[in-house]
């Protein structure tokens, strides 16, 4: 029997096989996260350095996404992605031996986080690139919404389990099951088919690849406002790794189990989203889409500066995560659909750069402001940054009359001899 709309990528056995380890994965990997965050409080109990670690954790991917896009066309993106998941659990290791033999210090931490930032710079544009090498492409967009629904079911499950874990067992309890999830998602790339093999382009050293890529996106008018849009909001806004634990500590004045189940509730909300977006959503979203979304969870981080309670903050977390992941995951078909294969992995590089890669700095502000002037102010600033630079960015394109879904559909047609 076929499978409905909502779930058309799931035909494919590669994408199966990929999806089953990958969600092993995550709900490990966001277990870190939770705990990481908590480790950095317990040791400083400081803001601004628990943003310093999260900056650590994304700062090489703003130095080094570029020319890793530029590797990642130019090799086969299966084994690239055990190398980057073994370093990654080498990672959660090392820090798991570190909590339990009582040794951790919070340089050890910074270290790890780094090493954890250059895996993933690699990692990253080439997981995003090679989900288009394991579907069709009429299934690409179902396929980005579900793997969002899978990341975000991971969100969900990941940081509750961790509360439980750390609040009953301990810290290393975490981190442990981090780096044996790992295992999955490596024997799951070891049984994918297809390899992701490089499509032929122009330009042959890695500086004129670097060219190609960035010269594409600077032509291509809805590849700019889409970029553009999550270098904002991601700087801004998409902040909750250091908001959701300061609220957590500081405004609600709980534990770990109460940090969890806020993580999980912008879980829940982001797998409503990511499922609806596959279900309602078959071709090139809209480009009102990524807009309203942007607005919708900028506006979402002003009013938690508001709350007090517990509940009334897990339920807006939970419109924040369905505005957040309706966002990225619009803002990644956008991109994906839009770009000719061969350049399919320096996109979605610069994809990493604009988003993940500004997040050093927009943690850095954010823990600054929080330390200074405490947590609701920095909600509050966040909050007003997103709306109003996604409103000044929209405003200044529809200024100057750019017909982006047109455009869009023009680009569509331009052959790889013209890039």
């Amino acid at each position: 029997m076929p499978l409905p709309a909502g779930l058309s990528a799931l035909t494919h056995r590669d994408f199966r096989v990929f999806l089953t380890g990958q969600i092993v994965s995550q709900v490990g990997t966001w277990m870190q996260r939770v705990g990481q965050a908590w480790l950095v409080l317990e040791l400083t109990n400081s803001a601004f350095k628990l943003g310093i670690i999260s900056a650590l954790q994304f700062a090489p991917v703003l130095f080094i996404s570029v020319p890793a896009g530029a590797v990642v066309d130019r090799v086969a993106k299966r084994r690239l992605l055990i190398a980057t998941q073994s370093v990654l659990m080498l990672q959660a290791f090392a820090l798991t031996y570190l909590v339990w033999s009582h040794r951790v210090r919070y340089w050890h931490v910074a270290v790890l986080a780094t090493v954890y930032g250059i895996a993933n710079a690699f990692d990253i544009p080439t997981r995003q690139a090679f989900v288009a090498n394991m579907v069709a492409k009429r299934d690409l967009m179902n396929a980005i919404a579900l793997n969002s629904a899978m990341f975000n079911a991971a969100r969900l499950v990941g940081p509750a389990v961790a509360g439980l874990l750390i609040a009953r067992y301990g810290l290393a309890q975490a981190f442990l099951l981090n780096a044996v999830s790992f295992v999955a998602v490596i024997l799951a790339l070891s049984a994918v088919r297809s390899e992701g093999e490089p499509h032929p382009s122009p330009g042959t050293t890695m500086l004129e690849k670097i060219q190609g890529g960035l010269g594409y996106a600077v032509t291509t008018p809805v590849i700019g406002f889409t970029l553009a849009l999550l270098l904002t909001v991601g700087f801004f806004v998409i902040n909750f790794n250091v908001l959701v634990p300061l609220i957590t500590k500081h405004v609600l004045h709980a534990g770990p189990s109460t940090f969890g189940w806020l993580m999980a509730s912008l879980g829940s909300g982001a797998i409503v989203g990511a499922l609806s977006l596959a279900v309602v959503i078959q071709g090139r979203p809209p480009i009102a889409l990524p807009v309203a979304a942007g607005l919708l969870v900028s506006s979402g981080t002003v009013v938690l500066a508001t709350v007090g309670g517990v509940g009334a903050t897990a339920t807006l977390l939970v419109l924040v995560g369905f505005a957040q992941i309706v966002f990225q995951a619009s803002c990644n078909s956008m991109l994906q659909v839009t770009v000719p294969d061969a350049l399919r992995g320096r996109i979605m590089s610069l994809y990493a750069l604009v988003f993940a890669g500004v997040t050093p700095f927009g943690s850095l502000v954010i823990g600054t402001i929080a330390e200074r002037f405490g947590t609701p102010a920095a909600c509050a600033f966040g909050g007003a940054g997103g709306v109003l630079s996604v409103a000044v960015l929209t405003g200044f394109w529809r200024r100057q009359g750019r017909g982006l879904e047109w455009s869009a559909r023009r680009r569509d047609r331009t052959t790889m001899g013209e890039i």
